[in-house]
């Protein structure tokens, strides 16, 4: 019986943080023995937001690479780029037949993006579109499941009604996918915020343990905790939604003696950094050994692209029948 197959990708910004590993990353890996998993490079995707393209080569390495070290497989999960095959851009122009603007208008995450970045009177019709390129991705490959964070549930829900709309126009030709929440969907910012290396507040997951220690030091905490002995409120506090992910066995403790006012915040956040360093120790050593042998990973992508080539080129074979076109 044929594994299903599972379609995930990120924009290539560079080295990635903790909430890219939270939100999208970690799953991908736990998943990979039990599905079909191919890995989006989305450099198109970049361009919704930054129209600067003279760093994309080098922060696709930089992604890459921690992709690899966070445990992903390209013997099992192919890992390929955007813009190299362009049956994205043939599908995503005949899926934007089939949508209206109004339903592209009405995407919340698109809204909050708009408005995040000052562009609610003054986006680009790639930008309000995007959601329409990622079905492209999404469909292109027949992709049974797609592991997001939970921003992007609104993209997936639209990529099914492309799905269905195309199958009842035309012919079965796609599967309708789902998404997969992670068990832990979004990880907010040293400051409380969306993490976000425009405002930085993250954590990368190449961060040394010293730089780790100085970033935790940092976080905002229960505003009401001022000193040891000061009960204190947990569930307000950032640092304490870090141990509760990276630090499960202490965690009950610690929000005892949080409350209790026994832990200060200043030994909180010490603990914290002890065991984020110790979390991600292997992949730093995996991150090391990529950076010395940058030949590999770009033989790796070229190697994906390949095969997600051949998977394209077929799908894209079935839609032409089915429209009667091509």
């Amino acid at each position: 019986m044929m594994k299903k197959r599972i379609l995930s990708g990120m924009r290539p910004t560079g080295k990635l943080h903790l909430g890219n590993y939270v939100g999208a990353l970690e799953n991908w890996v736990k998943l990979q023995g039990e599905y079909e998993n191919f890995h989006l490079v989305a450099d198109w995707h970049l361009l919704t937001t930054d129209l600067d393209t003279s760093n994309i080569k080098d922060n696709t390495v930089e992604m890459v690479i921690d992709w690899l070290s966070a445990g992903i497989d390209a013997q099992q999960s192919p890992i390929f780029i955007q813009s190299k095959i362009k049956q994205h851009a043939e599908l995503f122009l005949l899926f934007s037949m089939l949508v209206s603007v109004p339903r592209l208008e009405r995407n919340p995450t698109v809204k909050e993006q708009a408005k995040d970045l000052g562009l609610d009177n003054n986006m680009a019709y790639g930008h309000l579109g995007y959601p329409v390129l990622q079905a492209a991705d999404i469909l292109l490959y027949q992709a049974h499941l797609v592991p997001v964070g939970e921003d992007q549930m609104p993209h997936i829900e639209l990529t099914r009604e492309i799905a269905r709309r195309f199958n009842t126009t035309y012919d079965e030709v796609f599967i309708v996918p789902n998404g997969k929440l992670t068990e832990f969907p979004r990880l907010p910012g040293l400051d409380g915020k969306k993490m976000s290396k425009s405002l930085g507040n993250t954590i990368l997951l190449s961060d040394s343990p010293d730089e780790i220690g100085s970033k935790v030091m940092q976080a905002v905490t229960d505003p009401q905790k001022i000193r040891l002995g000061d009960p204190g409120r947990p569930e307000i506090c950032n640092v304490f939604t870090y141990h509760r992910k990276f630090n499960v066995g202490e965690v009950d403790q610690i929000e005892s003696d949080c409350r209790s006012g026994k832990l200060g915040c200043v030994a909180c956040k010490k603990n914290l950094a002890n065991r984020l360093a110790t979390y991600f120790e292997g992949f730093r050593e995996k991150r090391a050994y990529y950076l010395q042998h940058i030949d590999e990973v770009r033989d790796i992508i070229s190697s994906g692209t390949a095969t997600a080539q051949k998977v394209a080129s077929e799908t894209m074979a079935k839609v032409y029948q089915a429209m009667k076109i091509g």
